[in-house]
């Protein structure tokens, strides 16, 4: 039987690592090629896209979705990994906070804001991860990034938890949002539980649990459970290819699209598409080149199961 290529939407549970849950589903299904789109923290639960075969090599878009966040953060001390397991820094404060307050300092956080990740964390310091350095003592600088926050909602708070939901950006570091918000409040603060419930359009509803998943195993039912590669790329509007048009992309050259094979939406220089085979087979992700007018391959795909039975086209 061939390779299965396609996305597995886990429900991770707090404990192992992203890496520990792509291990186990490499030994299960025997699939060679195996990641994941997006690290979660071993203390983390929820969404983690376990991607086999060819789509590995979608990694790039799907990191890109936005996702949300579901976080409970400790007021009172901040900790050296800005989360519960690590080691208390400075004497726990009271925290004496009304529920205005909170809400206002959550608002600051809202739009595109300067971050700066944990010293523990997987940001390269001269080459080597900073969680390895900071484990060894050493003193770990790390530089302000760009994050972006959608939406920031306070689902609850009694002291000294405060329950929020975040939508945000790649690249955003939900243990800096709780360190930098007991900084807001005075108090000092850490994540104490955090779930990712939502990737783009993946939900953690629709996720498989861990003994669900591990249940398939050792026969062939877990390819039942693997998405389709397209259900990761439904952001990128559709093109559908000439026979003859597939031939070239498949061999890397570049060629003219009629307008009538486009969904309508506008092109623009740069953007990228999905593009079809007339039999509903997803041959490449392709970009239009305004300056010659041609549509140039940026990723191809083997012809395996790639697509979902309805497509967003």
């Amino acid at each position: 039987m061939s390779q299965a290529s396609g996305i597995l939407n886990v429900n991770k549970p707090a404990g192992p690592s992203s890496f520990d849950i792509v291990r186990l589903v490499r030994r299960g299904t025997a699939v060679k090629k195996a990641g994941h789109a997006g690290t979660l923290d071993p203390m983390a639960s929820g969404v983690l896209l376990v991607l086999l075969g060819q789509a590995v090599r979608i990694s790039e878009y799907l990191m890109d979705l936005p996702k949300t966040y579901r976080a409970r953060v400790r007021l009172g001390f901040a900790t050296e990994t800005y989360d519960a397991e690590g080691r208390p820094v400075g004497e726990e404060r009271s925290v004496v906070v009304p529920r205005e307050q909170v809400q206002r300092a959550l608002d600051t956080f809202v739009g595109e804001i300067e971050q700066t990740p944990p010293a523990y964390s997987a940001v390269k310091v001269e080459g080597q991860r900073a969680y390895r350095l900071a484990r060894k003592g050493a003193e770990v600088v790390l530089r302000p990034r760009r994050a972006r926050i959608y939406k920031m909602r306070l689902l609850e708070f009694e002291s000294p938890d405060v329950r929020i939901e975040v939508e945000c950006g790649k690249g955003t570091y939900i243990r800096s949002l709780a360190h930098d918000l007991g900084q807001a409040l005075g108090c000092g603060g850490h994540l104490a539980a955090l779930e990712r419930t939502r990737v783009g359009p993946f939900s953690v509803d629709s996720a498989v649990a861990l003994p669900e998943l591990e249940g398939t195993f050792g026969g062939d039912d877990w390819r039942e459970l693997v998405l389709p590669l397209d259900c990761g790329l439904t952001e990128l509007p559709v093109i559908t290819l000439h026979i003859e048009d597939e031939k070239d992309i498949r061999h890397g050259q570049a060629v003219r699209i009629d307008e009538e094979r486009l969904t309508g939406a506008a092109i623009e220089d740069g953007r990228l598409h999905r593009a079809y085979a007339e039999d509903g087979a997803l041959v490449a992700i392709v970009v239009y080149e305004a300056s010659t007018g041609l549509w140039r391959s940026r990723k191809v795909f083997l012809g395996e199961n790639l697509t979902a039975d309805s497509p967003n086209r």
